[in-house]
């Protein structure tokens, strides 16, 4: 097992700082190692305080871990002050540190400053050029070269001043900009783009467990960009499945890919239990011509082959129903689509069921007090049509875009070569196969 080394701040909330590099390291495989500089007061709504660690302690810090360890990447977040800048680049030069990644961390999320102004300098002359990637974010980049950074075009040109500071590469990270949170790796050769996307909330320690990924993946053989690549997909992750653990910001969750990969047997379990009250109570009626499917997504799902679904569908059995198949990820494209476009405005709605269309079970809905939402298929635009895949994420983006309350059930009356369907809604199977033994009982 390879050993990774954080030397940065202590966040008392949990959620930047040490506490995240080490739930990162640990989350990937590694060994974390750990260095404290400071202390602070912190929670997720701001610091209340900073308390410096005595400066010959660090130096034992220092000392203890690269005398036991194989350290195979080294990371910094908050320093503080010139003084902790200095010694930690004498005990670099003294151990060769190689995989050095440097997030040069001067304000946290809340605007609390974690840098002293005097020590900018000592940041960008002594610990910069030992560097193999730093990875300011776009404030950062602007308090180190002294200009504003507004636009993609803007980036590359920073990337490149910032370049000229000794760091073998630069990774700019662009969550600031306006559009979409592409971040930038800077490097002699080139440059390279790492696509984002924008996620509707923002995460305290998203800068640490990144810059953490990004050392861990050196410190695995990984090349500069491949690292960058897989250290992008992680936070995202990370982001996506962001903690509401405080009364302030969201906390980014390094977590996330285990506990998702963890929930797959319960997923399994869930629908497979549901199914079998379903099988066991319900009729034949609620099963429209085409067949039916009850799905049920991961936490954070992104693609059909993190939902679950039964394979072949249910189909009608004379007065009963049958599931065709197992029940497996990836098992219908159909219904992934639909619900994969639901969590997109509803991430906890996980579940989704089609059943067949009757005027009585929407009526018997709305006497029971569920949040109907319909659409007409007739306005669906031909192009929509024409595409494989797009009728459904176009239907619950035109439905949910406008919706008010959470929905229970979507509707249509059907088009030429439609069937007229229900979609009931839930956040999970239990709660689904709940709606739907209402909606078809007496």
């Amino acid at each position: 097992m390879i050993s990774v080394l954080t030397i940065a701040g202590s966040d008392s909330g949990g959620g930047a700082g040490i506490q995240a590099d080490l739930l990162t390291i640990g989350a990937l495989g590694a060994h974390g190692l750990s260095v404290i500089v400071a202390l602070t007061a912190q929670n997720t709504s701001g610091v209340k305080a900073v308390r410096k660690v005595e400066l010959d302690f660090i130096e034992k810090q220092l000392e203890a871990v690269f005398e036991d360890f194989s350290i195979q990447a080294v990371k910094t977040g908050m320093l503080w002050e010139e003084e902790v800048i200095e010694i930690v680049c004498s005990n670099f030069k003294k151990y060769q540190v190689k995989n050095l990644v440097v997030d040069p961390v001067m304000v946290a999320k809340s605007g609390d400053r974690l840098l002293k102004e005097e020590a900018i300098l000592a940041l960008k002359e002594k610990l910069f050029p030992l560097a193999k990637v730093i990875t300011p974010n776009l404030p950062e980049a602007e308090a180190l070269l002294g200009f504003g950074i507004r636009s993609r075009k803007e980036m590359v040109e920073a990337g490149k001043r910032l370049l000229d500071f000794g760091p073998q590469a630069v990774l700019l990270k662009g969550g600031h900009l306006e559009d979409e949170p592409w971040d930038l790796l800077v490097f002699s050769k080139g440059h390279l783009w790492l696509k984002g996307e924008r996620i509707p909330w923002e995460a305290h320690g998203t800068g640490c467990s990144f810059s953490a990924a990004l050392a861990t993946f050196l410190g695995m053989g990984y090349e500069v960009q491949e690292a960058a690549l897989r250290a992008k997909r992680f936070v995202q992750e990370g982001i996506r499945m962001a903690k509401s653990v405080g009364r302030g910001f969201k906390v980014v969750d390094p977590l996330a890919s285990l506990r998702k990969g963890a929930s797959r047997w319960e997923v399994i379990k869930g629908l497979k239990e549901a199914y079998h009250r379903l099988e066991s109570k319900a009729s034949s009626e609620i099963i429209p011509e085409v067949g039916s499917n009850l799905v049920y997504a991961l936490e954070g799902a992104q693609d059909e082959e993190e939902v679950a679904g039964i394979e072949g569908r249910i189909v009608k059995v004379g007065k009963t129903f049958k599931r065709v198949g197992e029940i497996d990820f990836g098992a219908s494209t159909h219904m992934a689509r639909l619900v994969l476009e639901v969590m997109r405005f509803y991430p906890f709605l996980r579940s989704v069921m089609n059943i067949r269309y009757d005027p009585i079970f929407i009526e018997k809905g709305k006497k029971m007090g569920f949040k109907i939402l319909s659409l007409d298929r007739k306005k669906e635009p031909e192009d929509v049509k024409r595409r494989e895949g797009a009728s459904l994420r176009w239907m619950v983006r035109e439905v949910l875009k406008e919706a008010q309350e959470v929905p229970d059930l979507i509707y249509d009356e059907g088009d030429i070569g439609k069937e007229p369907m229900i979609r009931v809604l839930g956040k999970d199977p239990q709660e689904v196969v709940d709606k739907v033994l209402k909606l078809s009982g007496d």
